[in-house]
């Protein structure tokens, strides 16, 4: 531990140079504004800018590349909160609370706690990678293919069986988005899979598409049906912009264990972020005493996957930094960066060049302050948004939506699906199915598919390979679990007013 405080001690002496306090300022001011813009996450933001980077100097380079990946994490969670719209999987969570929240008169206190999770858990995920990056890596190297599955098992499990009032729509919209994850070419055997012979349907459907659809074209048609019935108005702002004292209090613990889950989660390959935040949402829905009320404008609900979104990057620069293995699709672009200077990261990058790995995470402390600092002041501009009457804020809306997903790859067709999806999530939210569990069946679905197929292609086609080691165990008792509460709660609600009533 002492070694690791004194390679942190010249990595700031690094962090601290002027060159390098500007690259931290600009990668996060870049990766904040393109997070916000929905489609572009911080994987094609890296993408997108490592250009602008040839010809600097890789400590300053990288760093810079480092501030748009958390800069970028962080930004998605305005438009989440703000007009419902997420712009990464992971902001899916943030923006069921979220934006009731902001429909409830508290976007300040939505947008300031989004703030300051990300603050305490991105700050606190670099303390755990100074101090615990290599045995942590060791850990991840026990996750195979049958581990993998279990756990997102459990994950599509827990937000089905615990977002919404009905055990049956939470599935149904589950298994609705692993039909949808299939459509698109299978990787193994190269065969089309439910495409009706469209050559657009060969890559699968995006994820910004579904998403972009049934957040916020959906909210579109509904704000359109309280436009026509004469029921609109603008949001009005109700207290003041920062939090209560009890709404403080409601959420320090949701950020704590919100940033436990998404830094040990980040650590696992796989879409790190995205369950982290649906762990996270999970967790504080099952300890909470008010479980009916998540979804409707709960703190907690908003505290806590913002947390482990932001502190699963600290978490997945483990295994990019200890092993050379990129976890998530944005650390494998940074990994691209690295391998483009020359550097390939690993133990002897540690020996080689300890001046920019130990600089790098230096950075990181560096660059949650500066997000902090620049975005908290901006808490009452992006509030204003929501004064901008409907008629104008619909159309707005729908501009940011259709520019986000031609961004991606320039195709009309994904906008006419774009909009086939807001007509579902309209019915949705007519017959109270919930969303969250279709969208993160949809991202997870391929990766639960593959990991299957693998596990049982290892096992020789053997089904006991998912109940041979501790971890699948504990995970499936763990989705056993979850899809038994919403029968057990009940039952133990009455029995406690029985018990009160004698």
């Amino acid at each position: 531990m002492m070694d690791a405080f004194g390679h942190l001690l010249g990595g700031f002496a690094v962090a601290l140079q002027p060159a390098h306090l500007a690259y931290v300022f600009l990668g996060c001011l870049l990766g904040t504004v393109i997070g916000v813009l929905p489609g572009i996450g911080p994987a094609a933001a890296i993408a997108l800018l490592l250009p602008i980077t040839y010809g600097i100097e890789p400590t300053a380079a990288l760093i810079m590349l480092c501030g748009i990946y958390y800069g970028a994490m962080y930004g998605g969670s305005t438009t989440s909160i703000l007009i419902n719209t997420p712009g990464e999987s992971s902001s899916v969570m943030t923006a069921l609370d979220g934006y009731a929240m902001a429909r409830n008169g508290r976007a300040g206190a939505a947008l300031a706690i989004a703030a300051i999770a990300s603050f305490v858990a991105g700050t606190l995920s670099v303390v755990l990678l100074s101090l615990l990056a290599v045995p942590l890596a060791g850990f991840a190297l026990k996750f195979g293919p049958a581990e993998y599955f279990t756990l997102m098992l459990f994950a599509m499990t827990s937000v089905a069986a615990l977002t919404g009032p009905s055990l049956s729509k939470g599935l149904l919209a589950m298994f609705l988005g692993l039909m949808l994850a299939t459509v698109g070419i299978d990787l193994q055997s190269g065969q089309q899979r439910f495409t009706f012979d469209l050559p657009e349907l060969q890559d699968g459907i995006g994820f910004i598409v579904v998403v972009v659809g049934l957040f916020a074209i959906a909210e579109v048609f509904c704000g359109l049906e309280d436009l026509l019935k004469g029921q609109s108005e603008v949001v009005r702002l109700s207290g003041r912009l920062w939090l209560t004292r009890e709404e403080w209090r409601r959420s320090m613990m949701p950020i704590l264990r919100g940033t436990g889950i998404g830094f040990f989660k980040g650590v696992l390959p796989g879409a790190g972020a995205t369950i982290a935040t649906i762990l996270s949402y999970s967790v504080e829905r099952m300890l909470s005493r008010e479980k009916e009320k998540f979804g409707t404008g709960m703190i907690e609900g908003v505290a806590g996957p913002e947390a482990a979104n932001n502190a699963s990057t600290g978490g997945a620069m483990v295994p990019l930094l200890t092993l050379g293995v990129p976890g998530s699709g944005s650390t494998a672009v940074l990994l691209a960066a690295f391998i483009m200077y020359g550097l390939q990261p690993g133990p002897l990058l540690f020996e080689k060049r300890p001046d920019l790995v130990w600089g790098l995470i230096a950075s990181m402390y560096i660059g949650n302050l500066v997000l902090l600092v620049l975005n908290l002041p901006l808490v009452g501009v992006f509030v204003r948004l929501l004064r901008i009457p409907i008629g104008l804020l619909l159309p707005m809306v729908v501009s940011i939506s259709a520019i986000g997903i031609f961004a991606v790859n320039g195709n009309i067709f994904e906008l006419y699906l774009a909009l086939g999806f807001g007509v579902l999530g309209y019915a949705f939210r007519k017959l109270a199915i919930p969303v969250a569990p279709l969208v993160l069946s949809l991202v997870l679905g391929g990766m639960m598919e593959q990991s299957f197929r693998q596990a049982m292609t290892i096992s020789g086609a053997d089904p006991g390979v998912f109940v041979r080691s501790t971890i699948c165990i504990v995970l499936l008792a763990a989705s056993a679990v979850a899809l038994s509460i919403p029968f057990i709660a009940p039952l133990l609600r009455r029995l406690a007013v029985r018990s009160s009533a004698t």
